[in-house]
């Protein structure tokens, strides 16, 4: 068998966790596996390195982020085939170079375009643990990208993906895909199989167990993804295409504490003007999640949209050197704000859900700011006073706990 395994920065933070890590991949490739290993940075590391670049420049260039950014991984795979190397077993690391991991030219957001896999094959015949950098690839001017935060995850699916592999494993600080963040709503529940539709939206709302492009990448070439624990031997969940387990009206609630809202006052109320707006910001690698749009006075209207909040001061950037163009009034900010979400693909065939929520929120007394709908999800923007309270709340309404 060939198996992807990829930890990330909590489970190799330390000696100790390093060890450990080494240990379990030792052990299926003792069982006669062949086994590749992707690595994110260790601990806090990218952190540290973003609080050390504001410090030298507050406003850092891109391309000079991407670079000291995709040093972490670096070193911790070359301290994991140390690891490995000490307890007796072959080993090579990588970086995306050595790899040639190819990816679109955006700094900070770069997409994984193909993965030569030339490299790891070589190695892997050369009876060795192979050990790649995550989060990172190489743009066509032999430039350093990252693929923004939770890459790896997205590295190690797509090495999955162009090696055929047998399995592909992400170890994390939890022992699987839960109905909540525990840390949030301690009575949540571990699922034993979830779909990658249902998957993807809890990622891309503020799960955090797994980054939505990996997801994406999963799902379009098949590959199941199996979430585990590095710190234990539980059995995770399966991320795959169909499960197996009775279909439930709401498979999970998602928090997502890192949105931020636009508010774009006083737009002439004509057709094209949405397009100038959110064209602008596509054009800039902004994504855009939750849109309000509602009628003002005087032939106006109001646009209200979510976006990461470390894109925010981008977007304002640029809506108020486009202000003339775009023709508004007042542009607002709001901060204190989070995105509340259920998931579930039963939702389609059971009407009501969304008013289940809503009631829910209304017994606990928490106001709507925003509302958004799929087949598979709904969406609130809530105070971020409420936001435990209502995770609680909502997650108690559908009967997820424990």
């Amino acid at each position: 068998m060939l198996i992807v395994k990829k930890f990330g920065g909590s489970s190799v933070a330390n000696p100790e966790r390093i060890f450990n890590v080494a240990r379990r991949c030792i052990e299926d490739y003792n069982a006669g596996n062949d086994v590749v290993v992707v690595l994110s940075a260790m601990g806090d590391t990218t952190d540290d390195l973003i609080a050390l670049a504001k410090k030298i420049n507050p406003n850092p260039q891109k391309r000079e982020m991407d670079m000291l950014m995709s040093t972490g991984e670096q070193i911790s795979v070359a301290l994991m085939s140390m690891a490995m190397n000490a307890l007796g077993v072959r080993s090579i690391s990588l970086n995306a170079f050595q790899v040639a991991m190819h990816t679109t030219s955006a700094y900070g957001s770069a997409r994984l375009k193909r993965i030569d896999s030339e490299r790891i094959r070589r190695e892997l015949d050369d009876r060795k643990i192979v050990l790649v950098t995550g989060f990172q690839g190489v743009n066509k001017y032999d430039d350093v990208t990252t693929l923004g935060r939770g890459g790896s995850d997205t590295t190690a699916v797509a090495i999955a993906a162009a090696l055929h592999a047998d399995a592909c494993e992400i170890y994390t600080d939890v022992d699987g895909v839960y109905t909540c963040d525990p840390r949030v709503v301690p009575n949540a529940r571990k699922l034993k199989e979830i779909t990658y539709d249902e998957m993807l939206d809890l990622a891309t709302l503020g799960a955090g167990v797994l980054h939505n492009r990996c997801v994406e990448l999963a799902r379009k070439y098949g590959v199941e993804i199996v979430v585990r624990s590095s710190l234990n031997n539980s059995e995770g969940t399966i991320v795959k295409e169909v499960t197996k387990v009775e279909r439930m009206l709401v498979s999970g609630v998602a928090l997502d504490k890192d949105a931020d809202r636009i508010s774009l006052i006083g737009l002439q109320n004509q057709p094209g003007v949405a397009f100038k707006v959110f064209d602008l910001l596509a054009k800039a690698n902004i994504n855009i999640d939750v849109i309000l749009q509602s009628i003002g006075r005087d032939e106006t209207k109001d646009i209200s949209f979510t976006l990461p909040d470390d894109r925010v001061d981008d977007a304002v950037e640029i809506l108020n050197a486009n202000k003339e163009r775009l023709k508004f009034d007042k542009l607002d900010v709001e901060k204190d704000i989070v995105k509340l979400s259920i998931v579930g693909s039963g939702m389609m065939s059971n009407p009501g859900v969304a008013a289940k929520m809503f009631e829910a929120l209304y017994n606990a007394n928490i106001n709507l700011n925003m509302i958004c709908t799929s087949e598979i999800r709904v969406t609130v923007l809530i105070d971020a006073k409420d936001a435990q309270r209502a995770a609680q709340a909502v997650h108690d309404a559908f009967g997820l706990e424990d």
